[in-house]
């Protein structure tokens, strides 16, 4: 079981970094290979951000025989504002999305912690099993990490160029990785016992 949960997961994962790589290189063909200017790139690029999401939650599906919270979402917001995007051909509504994303995530977080409740509980689904007080941190952790991100995302995308963004898109995947196993410390000391620590990142890549 442990084996099929893991195998699983690194599907996902390949899929996921397989969708935000095959945007990135979207962007790069239409920006440098077909010089269009980076609005034009960005909306262009969409389209396979668009079915690379679609994809996404099929496979994640297929693997998982269900929907997981946490992809579902952030895979829901990539269609939703990538459909957006395509419709009113407006980038903007692309790079706000990490915005409203990661703020509605930090808000929901951050503002569970003073009613005790835990929704990163449910967000994760069954990817790992810890104690109530691993809940309370690991929601302040992410809380404060999802709202950085947004605040980050506001900057980059009104003072900086297209160019930049896309780079920072592609570097946020990595920070979040890096993220995701810097917790698997704090995880470990709270697993309820039998349990395996695995990094869980809080960016899907799309």
């Amino acid at each position: 079981m442990a084996e099929a949960s893991k195998r699983n997961s690194n599907i996902r994962q390949a899929v996921d970094f397989g969708a935000l790589v095959a945007f990135m290189a979207a962007y790069a063909v239409n920006r440098f290979a077909r010089g269009l200017d980076g609005q034009e790139a960005l909306v262009q690029a969409t389209w396979v951000l668009v079915g690379a999401s679609a994809l996404a939650l099929i496979v994640g599906y297929i693997v998982e025989k269900r929907l997981a919270p946490l992809p579902l979402l952030t895979g829901g917001f990539a269609l939703i504002f990538g459909v957006l995007t395509l419709v009113f051909h407006d980038p903007t509504l692309l790079k706000i999305k990490l915005t409203i994303q990661n703020g509605l995530l930090a808000i929901v977080l951050l503002g569970s912690l003073p009613l005790g409740k835990y929704p990163f509980k449910y967000l994760l689904g069954d990817a790992i099993r810890i104690t109530d007080e691993g809940w309370r941190g690991l929601t302040l952790r992410y809380g404060l990490y999802f709202a950085a991100v947004a605040i980050i995302n506001e900057i980059v995308w009104r003072t900086q160029s297209d160019d930049t963004w896309v780079a920072f898109r592609g570097g946020l995947w990595i920070a979040s990785a890096a993220f995701g196993i810097w917790q698997v410390f704090f995880i470990m000391k709270h697993l309820i016992k039998d349990e395996e620590a695995e990094p869980v990142s809080p960016d899907t890549g799309l």
